[in-house]
């Protein structure tokens, strides 16, 4: 019984380290305007994105946004990634949590990736073309 109780204890224990680390919010009022993106259905099995009149106000806008790096390719400097108001860890394609905003960067110069949050700053652009590239893009984006 002694010995069940143990192996009770250790797998107790185990899972309490094998947890998500809470990451730093970073959200801003402009994510909160990003997130006002949604879908709508036009006809059987076709959707569209529709923009709200305060998110297509930022549309072309210098913006600065803080966030974390969601790496597309491997490597430890980019000049092309996602970005995210949440870390990798808590992406549901690649940790747990649910689907968050992200925007695809393209930056002026290579930026180091981190685990931290980082704030940059760049052109923020609208892709309402309906093609399958990103629905949001940060454009000669730099790390502030």
């Amino acid at each position: 019984m002694k010995k069940y109780m143990l192996l009770l204890f250790v797998l107790i224990s185990n899972t309490t380290f094998a947890q998500v680390p809470v990451h730093r919010e970073t959200r801003t009022d402009t994510w909160n305007l990003i997130g006002l993106k949604y879908d709508k259905q036009v006809k059987p099995l076709v959707w569209q994105a529709v923009f709200p009149p305060a998110l297509k106000a930022i549309h072309n806008k210098i913006i600065e946004l803080p966030g974390y790096i969601i790496p597309t390719k491997v490597g430890n400097s980019f000049n092309e990634f996602m970005f995210s108001m949440v870390p990798v860890a808590s992406c549901p394609y690649c940790g747990m949590g649910d689907i968050p905003s992200m925007i695809e960067v393209k930056t002026l110069k290579p930026i180091n990736w981190t685990e931290t949050p980082i704030t940059l700053r760049g052109k923020f652009i609208i892709n309402d073309s309906g093609d399958s590239r990103s629905t949001f893009f940060l454009l000669d984006a730099v790390k502030k």
